[in-house]
């Protein structure tokens, strides 16, 4: 990743209409708000089978398939509501959406801590990611009210914050529940985006005059792509992508079980989940920049491709370093996709409509957290680990292929929208 310049003038910085005047603090605060909420989310994947067997669910079937169903219920949710809350946030403004998610998350991860049921989980999972959204309200936010020549530093900034969630979200959920329990680590995870709430309130500025405002609806005309193939491809690309790592995540903790020592379970469970993620932080960067080197759908074939080969010998692995190993493999191909989905689209799609095919996007990424989870946890329970691996990998081979044909289909015509 890119670093900032070493120095930057003071005085030259454009006034307030090119950035707010607060945009340094508002990094910050959106830095540590996003990087909280995706630990608090990420944090139970180690011991979420656990905690449904704690909760009362005692086939390991049925343990399996529920913990698919909690995880993936905040994705659900978050897909379903994320376009009501963008366009409250264009009419209210983009703070007033990030004290709302970062207060409602924290009350949703401390009510999970109490749950009695397996059924007040998936509720409470759901409600978590209704309330949710912290992370992409952050990511507008910056973009509007940084000043232009700071723009790209302070996204890559926030991007690896909201990385580094995802990478120590796992190894926290691994470690802290043998110390305190696993209701007290939810509740912690409440505590800890409770400050976030604060800092979003008390400490974030937004210049009102930047703020979105409500203004003419924009109407999407699929009609003014010239050619639909690449967004659709892309589409699909990003739903597989998500899929890929989901079916997976939810029913490690159930598979390294099977491999390691019952009091390494969940810290081994969690050096899996952020190996993937350590990967793909490592990787970014570089296979950007061998796409603007040999095209973005070279890439992504060659990625998917990749991935699919690896979680073969995912699925017969006999010790937890060799699932660490292959994961952080795995992450490291797969670190690049989206960068490169959302490159293809800008560049096959007018100006005017870049933004809403980028959400779409984002939505199809979501569903694809959604079917992860459902799918591995209903093949895990019915037709054991391995099989998990195996059919993802088919899916990946598919995607290839897929991305393939598309690649070298006739009439591929490039629109500019810079």
């Amino acid at each position: 990743m890119a670093n900032p310049p070493a120095s930057v003038s003071q005085p030259s910085m454009p006034p307030a209409q090119d950035g707010a005047v607060h945009w340094r603090r508002n990094l910050i605060v959106c830095v540590f708000g996003s990087f909280t909420t995706i630990v608090a989310m990420t944090l139970l994947l180690p011991f979420l089978p656990l905690y449904v067997e704690e909760l009362g669910v005692k086939s390991h079937a049925a343990i399996v398939q529920w913990s698919g169903v909690a995880y993936g219920a905040t994705f659900l949710s978050a897909a379903l509501t994320a376009p009501l809350w963008g366009r409250l946030g264009d009419r209210y403004g983009r703070k007033l959406m990030l004290i709302r998610a970062s207060l409602g998350m924290a009350v949703a991860m401390s009510l999970i801590g109490m749950a009695h049921n397996v059924w007040q989980l998936v509720a409470l999972r759901l409600l978590a990611g209704l309330l949710g959204g912290y992370a992409s309200g952050s990511t507008v936010l910056v973009a509007t009210q940084t000043p232009k020549h700071r723009c790209g530093w302070a996204l890559g900034i926030l991007s690896s914050g909201i990385m580094a969630g995802n990478l120590a979200g796992p190894l926290i959920g691994g470690s802290l529940p043998p110390l305190i329990g696993v209701r007290a680590t939810f509740l912690a995870a409440g505590a800890l985006i409770f400050i976030a709430f604060l800092a979003t309130a008390f400490l974030l500025k937004e210049d009102p005059r930047l703020a979105p405002k409500k203004t003419e609806k924009q109407q999407v005309d699929w009609q003014s792509i010239p050619d639909r193939r690449p967004v659709v491809a892309m589409l699909v690309t990003g739903a597989l992508l998500m899929v890929a790592n989901m079916s997976i995540e939810p029913i490690i903790t159930v598979f390294v079980a099977q491999i390691v020592e019952v009091r390494q379970v969940t810290f081994v469970a969690g050096l899996v989940m952020s190996a993937a993620a350590l990967g793909s932080i490592l990787s970014a960067s570089r296979l950007g920049r061998l796409a603007d080197r040999i095209g973005h759908w070279n890439v992504i074939v060659g990625c998917l491709a990749v991935a699919a080969v690896l979680l073969i010998p995912q699925a017969f692995v006999t010790a937890g370093w060799q699932l660490v190993v292959l994961r952080f493999l795995m992450g490291t191909a797969l670190g690049g996709l989206l960068p490169c989905v959302a490159s293809v689209i800008r560049h096959n799609v007018p100006q005017t409509v870049a933004g809403r095919m980028l959400g779409y996007s984002t939505s199809a990424q979501y569903t694809g957290q959604v079917l992860g989870p459902l799918l591995g946890g209903f093949v895990g329970g019915h037709f054991g680990m391995r099989a998990v691996f195996l059919g993802t990998s088919v899916l990946m081979a598919i995607g290839a292929i897929y991305n393939h044909i598309n690649r070298t289909a006739p009439s591929r015509k490039t629109v500019s929208v810079q």
